[in-house]
C-alpha cells in the first residue's frame, strides 16, 4: 500500500510536492496506453474543427465552439488537439494518433481502465495517509506532450496526482517545482462569465513574474507519481524531443467542509456530480 511516511508527508507540506518512484508497474502503465491508444482510434473530430471560416463571424463561431466544447467537458471524455494537425474542414494532416494534446476531463468516471487505476487501493490509502476525510475526483487528464505551460491557478482545497506513463525527462518536458511556493497565497484564477456572455471565461488577478531560477525541474521515471499542492508554482517546457511524454493527471478536492465555487470553469453536472475517492 502507499501510505506516506512521516518524513515524506513533512516534505511534502514544506516544499508543495513530492515524487513517489514506482507507484505504478510497467503493466499498469503499458495498459493505459493501450486503452489510450483504443479511445483514439475510436474517437470522433468535434464539430467546431469542422466549421470552415472566412469571416469574422464563421471565425469567431469556431471559436464559441471551441471554448464551449472545452467548458463543457468536465463530465465527458474529449479530445483536444495539437495546433496545424487539422485543415480548415477538419480533415487531419498528420496521423490522428499524433494530434492530441490531451484528453479530458473525465476519463475517471466513464473508462473502466482509468477508472480502476483512479480508484486503486493504493491510490486510496495515499489519500488517507494525507488526511483527506472525503475525497472527490474533481477531473482528470490524459496528456501526451505538454506544450510549455506556467500553472499557479489553483481551485481550491485541491490535490494534483500525476502519473508518469512514459519517462519525463528535462528533454521531453518534465514538470518543475518552485518549492514553497504553495504557502505564497492564490496570484490569478480563471472564472467562468454568466451564461451566454463573451469571452466565455476570464482571468482574476496578476501573474507574478516568478524568478526562473526559482524553479527545481522534477524528471521522473515511467510509473512514478509526482503528488501537486493545488497552489504549488509549477510548470512544464516546450518537449523539445522526438518522444511523446504521456502522463494521467486528476484532481482530488476533501469535500468536507469546502464550498466549489460556482465560478469555477469546471463544475459538476446532474449527470456527473464529482465521485467519491474511497469506495
Amino acid at each position: 500500500m502507499a501510505c506516506l511516511s512521516p518524513l515524506q508527508l513533512q516534505k511534502f507540506q514544506e516544499d508543495g510536492f513530492l515524487v513517489l518512484e514506482g507507484f505504478l508497474s510497467v503493466d499498469e502503465c503499458e495498459a493505459m496506453k493501450q486503452r489510450i491508444g483504443e479511445i483514439v482510434a475510436e474517437m470522433d473530430v468535434p464539430p467546431h474543427c469542422r466549421i470552415e471560416f472566412s469571416t469574422q463571424h464563421e471565425e469567431q463561431l469556431r471559436a464559441q465552439g471551441s471554448t464551449n466544447y472545452f467548458l463543457s467537458s468536465g463530465d465527458k471524455i474529449r479530445f483536444f488537439f495539437e495546433k496545424g494537425v487539422l485543415d480548415n474542414k477538419g480533415n487531419f494532416l498528420v496521423p490522428p494518433e499524433k494530434s492530441v494534446n490531451k484528453i479530458g476531463h473525465a476519463l475517471h468516471a466513464h473508462d473502466p481502465v482509468f477508472r480502476s487505476v483512479t480508484h486503486s487501493p493504493k491510490v486510496q490509502a495515499l489519500a488517507r495517509s494525507l488526511g483527506l476525510q472525503m475525497p472527490v475526483v474533481v477531473q482528470s487528464m490524459y496528456i501526451f506532450k505538454d506544450a510549455s505551460f506556467l500553472y499557479t491557478e489553483p481551485l481550491g482545497r485541491v490535490l494534483g496526482m500525476w502519473l508518469a506513463l512514459e519517462d519525463a525527462t528535462l528533454e521531453n518536458g518534465c514538470l518543475w517545482f518552485i518549492p514553497g511556493s504553495h504557502t505564497s497565497g492564490v496570484s490569478r484564477r480563471m472564472i467562468r462569465a454568466p451564461a451566454g456572455s463573451w469571452p466565455a471565461t476570464s482571468f482574476l488577478g496578476a501573474e507574478p513574474d516568478w524568478d526562473s531560477s526559482l524553479f527545481v525541474p522534477t524528471p521522473v521515471q515511467k510509473g512514478a507519481l509526482v503528488l501537486i499542492h493545488g497552489e504549488v508554482v509549477h510548470k512544464s517546457e516546450q518537449n523539445l524531443s522526438d518522444h511523446s511524454r504521456q502522463a494521467y493527471t486528476f484532481h482530488l478536492m476533501e469535500a468536507t467542509g469546502t464550498v466549489w465555487s460556482p465560478e469555477n470553469w469546471l463544475q459538476p453536472t446532474a449527470e456527473l456530480p464529482f465521485p467519491a475517492l474511497y469506495t
